[in-house]
């Protein structure tokens, strides 16, 4: 049986995860309004967007397993994103110091064909010991995290910013929740241990 595995995502980060499972796929970038609807819970719309990502690309894959994922962090009770700017990333660290960020991880698993449609939200909580701002200016001319939720990169300098870290899944934080990927995945009947999938 020829199972086909559609990442969509461009993001150099998710792929390298998702390379971990050992099952050849291909890459697509989902055009989606990343907007926040009023009123929406982080939990709501990075789950919303997921879906929309796999379902972005439901017409030029239809035979596809697609995977969409979506994430921001919340500070305070705050949608925080990605900084863009080094004031910005700053700001963001300067109130991270000493606090907890929660990370919210949307994950769809979806066949166009058939209409199966699997997805989660996988929540991560970043604990951050206090900060100089002397280390948080090295910090950020040296990664120049620039471009990632919260102003850190975990798989980096980032974890030398943390007192600890709490959740199911270290991966979520990267940004692709492999747990409960391999999960949906099994529940498709595509067991990354059992199954050589052709490209």
């Amino acid at each position: 049986m020829t199972v086909s595995i559609l990442l969509a995502s461009t993001s150099p980060f998710r792929q390298a995860l998702l390379t971990k499972l050992g099952i050849p796929f291909i890459t697509a970038s989902p055009d989606v309004d990343e907007s926040p609807l009023a009123g929406e819970t982080a939990d709501a719309l990075v789950t919303r967007l997921a879906i929309a990502k796999a379902k972005a690309l439901a017409e030029r894959y239809p035979e596809y397993w697609i995977i969409g994922s979506d994430q921001v962090c919340v500070l305070a009770g705050t949608i925080t994103g990605k900084p863009h700017t080094v004031e910005n990333a700053q700001a963001q660290l300067r109130a991270a110091s000493g606090n907890s960020i929660t990370f919210y991880t949307g994950l769809a698993l979806y066949q166009p064909s058939s209409q199966r449609l699997l997805h989660c939200c996988e929540p991560f909580v970043v604990h951050f010991r206090p900060l100089s701002d002397d280390e948080i200016a090295a910090y950020i001319e040296k990664e120049q995290p620039l471009n990632c939720a919260g102003s850190f990169k975990s798989e980096g300098l980032g974890i030398c910013l943390f007192d600890r870290l709490e959740g199911r899944d270290p991966n979520a934080l990267i940004g692709l929740p492999l747990i409960a990927l391999s999960g949906m995945l099994r529940d498709v009947g595509i067991n990354p241990l059992q199954q050589v999938l052709p490209m």
